[in-house]
């Protein structure tokens, strides 16, 4: 069996994308995988890294808005397109399996009629590639149950195992010595995904003094092109800054709370490891990332505060508490867990040996 995986740009589309490849090769070890991306996104790092063979075509970004982009989309496509047949040429795979972003829609287009295609959708509420590819796909599998796809079938959103099994507990002392923190102390971890969230970063580093006064430690992933400043002072607890972390799975075991965005990656990790969590939804888009955390926060297991009101003022007032309440986030960690799936990565991939034997 052969399989073309087409995804790319951020984590959102890479770390799903890589789950599914890992899953396929436990399931049947001489399966032949080749991932598709563009040239600027992540999965030039990622993929390889993981030891799958990586196709480029150019990337076809779809406005969200008519502008002046939205002329130059079927030019893009075409060109795209061609280029993708030619891979498909090449690789001649048995199916291919979308997972959205700039790179999904030519992988649509170019195997409508020649390869069945599967579609995954990893957001609540499915983006424009993703609403195109489902049109014409063999299957469509989504991360969230209600997303609005034709003919969507819930699998769950596919983690990578170091997540998916992980036990907190029993790597916290490694994980914290890792990085840096000492091993007791009340411990926040901050993300704003594989591109850092400025919003999340000042409103965390503001309150730097009021988290040490209060003995939290913290971990914060500020994104390689951010920074953040911080105010310490003698024998106050770790304020640990890291531009990315490829460990997450050290720094969920690290964390008693997490400040996040709330991309679906991150609410799904975070709730299959039983992390609570403060959800921030990036502001921009359709919405996606509050109906992403909705379940989450519905469920006691975090709690979901808008991008415009998130400063240091309220950290000190609503983090800081939680984060030295151990009864409450205990509660909340056991509210998410159970809430989804951790082996979406192996019904995805039976899915797609289904769609590849038929």
């Amino acid at each position: 069996m052969r399989v073309l995986l087409a995804g790319g740009g951020t984590a959102g589309h890479t770390s799903p994308l890589l789950a599914t490849a890992d899953a396929l090769r436990r399931l049947d070890p001489e399966v032949g995988i080749t991932c598709l991306g563009t040239p600027r996104g992540l999965e030039n790092t990622v993929v390889p890294a993981a030891g799958y063979p990586l196709e480029l075509v150019p990337p076809v970004p779809l406005p969200r808005k008519p502008n002046a982009d939205l002329f130059r989309v079927p030019g893009r496509l075409r060109g795209a397109v061609r280029e993708t047949h030619a891979i498909i040429d090449k690789v001649r795979p048995d199916v291919v399996v979308g997972y959205g972003g700039y790179v999904s829609v030519p992988a649509y287009v170019a195997a409508r009629k020649r390869v069945p295609i599967v579609v995954h959708e990893q957001n609540a509420l499915p983006g424009i590639g993703n609403r195109l590819g489902a049109r014409v796909a063999t299957r469509v599998a989504v991360s969230f149950p209600d997303t609005p796809l034709k003919g969507a079938e819930y699998v769950g959103l596919p983690i990578r195992t170091m997540i998916s099994g992980l036990d907190r507990a029993a790597l916290r002392a490694e994980a914290r010595a890792a990085f840096g923190l000492e091993p007791d102390l009340p411990t926040l971890v901050v993300t704003g995904g594989s591109q850092g969230a400025r919003r999340i970063n000042e409103a965390v580093s503001g309150a730097s003094a009021a988290l040490g006064a209060a003995g939290v430690q913290v971990l914060h992933v500020h994104g390689a092109k951010n920074e953040v400043v911080v105010e310490t002072t003698d024998g106050a607890p770790p304020y640990v800054a890291l531009p990315f972390v490829d460990r997450m799975d050290l720094a969920l075991a690290a964390a008693d709370l997490m400040v996040c965005r709330s991309g679906a990656n991150s609410v799904v990790e975070a709730a299959a490891t039983g992390v609570p969590a403060i959800f921030v939804p990036l502001p921009i888009g359709n919405g996606e990332q509050a109906r992403n955390a909705r379940p989450v926060v519905d469920a006691g297991g975090a709690l979901l505060v808008d991008d415009a009101d998130l400063d240091p003022a309220w950290v000190e007032t609503h983090v800081v508490p939680l984060a030295l309440d151990r009864e409450r986030l205990a509660t909340m960690g056991a509210a998410a867990a159970d809430l989804v799936p951790r082996d979406a990565d192996e019904r995805l991939a039976r899915l797609v040996q289904e769609v590849a034997g038929g």
